[in-house]
């Protein structure tokens, strides 16, 4: 028995539905691509550049029993986007019922004295405008059905603070605000918004770096796994979360209690 049929008879089964993932060529966005697969959805794999990191991914959801395809867009931007999700809507025949917000550009650590204002801009970049554009996107078909799903990946960051992160960390807090604000106003049309912030989840962005500190001040005593925020994003992406909007799930471990 397959992965996909195995889910489709318990509370988180997304048979049926499409869902798409930004920034899913590689890291948190394909396992959370492949887990939404597993529990039943049809799965657009977005990439900006890396279309053989997202032909992985692919072979990753196939290998697991589901059905994807790959789809290239630049997410902050408003024409790729549009285009993007038409194509999506094409190629699957039906709108975009899971959105997910996984999308990143690069992480620098900027000390206040060398910050500059492009600085924060480039995180509201991806943290603001590309889950605003889209959301715009797929709404339409959304409130057509009166239903739908959004799940921001956010991060602890916003609770811990790190230093030196501060355009980070403020991009992040935005999404906090944003999705308790969508949910608000969503909520009448039967869409739901939430965001999962992952603590350190070793992915290839962060080969090489020690966590050995990190995890001895977590309370669960380690890392989590990609598999593990995954799961949470299926969760609230599926009936076993209808009642579930405007809220921010840490899955670290208890790190943080926000």
């Amino acid at each position: 028995m397959s992965l996909l049929d195995d889910s489709s008879t318990s509370a988180t089964s997304l048979s049926g539905e499409v869902a798409l993932v930004s920034g899913a060529s590689r890291g948190l966005g394909r396992h959370i691509a492949v887990a939404l697969a597993a529990a039943g959805a049809r799965v657009a794999i977005n990439y900006a550049s890396s279309r053989e990191g997202a032909e992985e991914s692919l072979r990753a959801v196939e290998a697991a029993g589901g059905e994807a395809e790959v789809f290239r867009g630049d997410v902050t931007d408003a024409d790729d986007v549009h285009a993007m999700v038409g194509a999506v809507e094409e190629r699957f025949g039906a709108g975009v019922g899971i959105l997910v917000n996984n999308a990143t550009g690069p992480q620098p650590e900027i000390p206040i004295e060398q910050s500059t204002w492009d600085d924060y801009l480039l995180q509201l970049e991806f943290f603001v405008k590309a889950p605003l554009l889209l959301l715009q996107a797929v709404l339409p078909g959304m409130r057509a059905r009166g239903a739908g799903s959004v799940v921001n990946i956010g991060s602890e960051v916003v609770e811990v603070g790190n230093p030196s992160f501060a355009t980070y960390v403020s991009a992040k807090a935005a999404m906090v605000g944003l999705t308790r604000s969508w949910a608000r106003e969503l909520g009448p049309d039967g869409i739901r918004v939430n965001l999962v912030a992952p603590g350190w989840i070793p992915v290839e962005r962060h080969e090489g770096l020690d966590t050995t500190g990190y995890a001895d001040r977590v309370p669960l005593g380690r890392t989590g796994t990609p598999a593990e925020i995954a799961e949470a994003v299926v969760f609230l992406a599926s009936p076993a979360s209808r009642f579930i909007t405007g809220q921010s799930l840490s899955v670290n471990g208890g790190n943080t209690f926000g």
